[in-house]
């Protein structure tokens, strides 16, 4: 802890003595807040509305505390790098878990929830909060998993499950990218991450011999990081000859101990369904497909995508009828990437629904718009479709996958970074 934020923690002790707060809170829930401060003798010296205001208070010589929301709209990497360096003491004020897992994953630890009492805002500022007894605690929800599938020949697997999880994010929830593909795995180069120690695969052996925690999982995952928010990335395997190491089992559990780590696990599959047993003479003999195959199987949501020309559609409307066997009774999402008419005809869009409710009985289909330019873009600077391209066409239609098929209520959060980042 640094000289002023003793200085502070002393002034708090001695209640005689005024705390110059500052506040950086979304419209509305400053005021209740700024009551309290006032009852207590307390003061706001600075009011913000982003987080870089915030950063320009701190630059101004502010040192008391910091009551701030736990959304990207008012805290960020950039503020609490600022706060330690000008010795500020922080609080992150959170409306649910999501928001508590976005503070935490920035690395700021201490939260409260946003309409606590100045009492326990104080007691946790002073490090004298006490944890709620067991019995009291809420049992935590277990977070939902998102398995995105594709038949081979790149249809954009990879692509839209990165895309997935930066939306997930900057909705404010907290998102593990998982690399599952046993052929191809293409997360880590996308993404501009090293993947010479490959997390799931790491994570995997854990979970085959019973040490995988949630601990472990933020030791060896990557994070991905930018001004909209972060995610989790535990990474494929390097070497296609690894791919023992993703059995059926280790997949299950590493994905079980996902659900109660992030809101969301996204899983980046690979493309054959085939089930090594009809192939193989040894009946316990490890099988390569079992990872895609156990990561459906395991997932609540399953997108299945296709490229939206000739052979991209010929080669999903094959694939589809073994994935729709596999899932049995549950449904995909079906997202065809790559509309245009270069490759369709005219009025492609019209083309690609009559096709898919003609051949598969697929009657609504999410469908992107090809943006060459800004997948470049994203790929050169191993970086997010979201990042690079916030208003390409390609984005806005998987921001409304996102919204209104994968995220089943609102996030209650800061003004709304709208539906925030995490």
């Amino acid at each position: 802890m640094t000289m002023r934020s003793r200085s502070f923690l002393r002034a708090l002790r001695r209640r005689a003595d005024v705390a110059q707060i500052a506040l950086a809170l979304p419209p509305g829930s400053e005021e209740q807040l700024v009551q309290q401060l006032q009852h207590h003798g307390h003061e706001v010296s600075v009011l913000c509305s982003s987080a870089d205001e915030l950063i320009a208070a701190f630059e101004g010589g502010h040192v008391g505390p910091a009551l701030v929301a736990a959304s990207p709209l008012f805290l960020d990497s950039r503020v609490l790098a600022q706060a330690d360096s000008c010795g500020v003491r922080m609080l992150a004020l959170t409306r649910r878990d999501a928001d508590r897992h976005y503070a935490e994953a920035l690395g700021l630890l201490e939260t409260a929830p946003m309409d606590a009492p100045w009492a326990h805002l104080e007691a946790v500022l002073l490090g004298r909060a006490e944890a709620p007894a067991q019995s009291e605690a809420p049992e935590a929800a277990l977070g939902e998993v998102i398995a995105v599938w594709g038949p081979a020949g790149s249809p954009g697997r990879t692509t839209l499950a990165i895309a997935i999880a930066s939306e997930l994010a900057a909705l404010g929830h907290s998102v593990a990218l998982c690399d599952v593909d046993t052929y191809s795995g293409s997360v880590a180069p996308a993404l501009g991450l090293l993947d010479e120690a490959p997390g799931f695969a790491a994570a995997c052996r854990l979970a085959g011999a019973g040490g995988l925690t949630r601990a472990e999982l933020e030791r060896i995952a990557e994070r991905y990081t930018s001004r909209h928010g972060s995610f989790r990335v535990l990474t494929g395997i390097g070497r296609p000859d690894r791919w023992p190491e993703l059995s059926a089992d280790r997949v299950s559990t590493t994905i079980r101990e996902c659900r109660s780590w992030v809101d969301y696990t996204v899983i980046d599959t690979g493309a054959s369904l085939e089930s090594d047993e009809e192939i193989s003479s040894d009946l316990f003999a490890p099988r390569r497909n079992a990872a895609t195959r156990a990561a459906l199987a395991d997932a609540d949501l399953v997108i299945a995508v296709g490229s939206a020309d000739p052979v991209g559609l010929s080669r999903f409307l094959r694939a589809y009828v073994d994935l729709v066997e596999l899932l049995g009774s549950r449904q995909p999402t079906v997202v065809m990437n790559r509309i245009r008419a270069g490759s369709i005809g005219l009025n492609p869009t019209a083309q690609v629904r009559q096709s898919l409710w003609r051949f598969a009985g697929i009657d609504d289909p999410v469908l992107v718009p090809h943006d060459l330019a800004a997948l470049d873009a994203a790929v050169l600077g191993g970086t997010t479709l979201l990042d690079v391209a916030a208003k390409s066409a390609a984005r806005v239609a998987i921001r409304a996958l996102v919204t209104e098929r994968i995220v089943r209520q609102p996030v209650a959060s800061a003004g709304a970074t709208s539906a925030r980042t995490g």
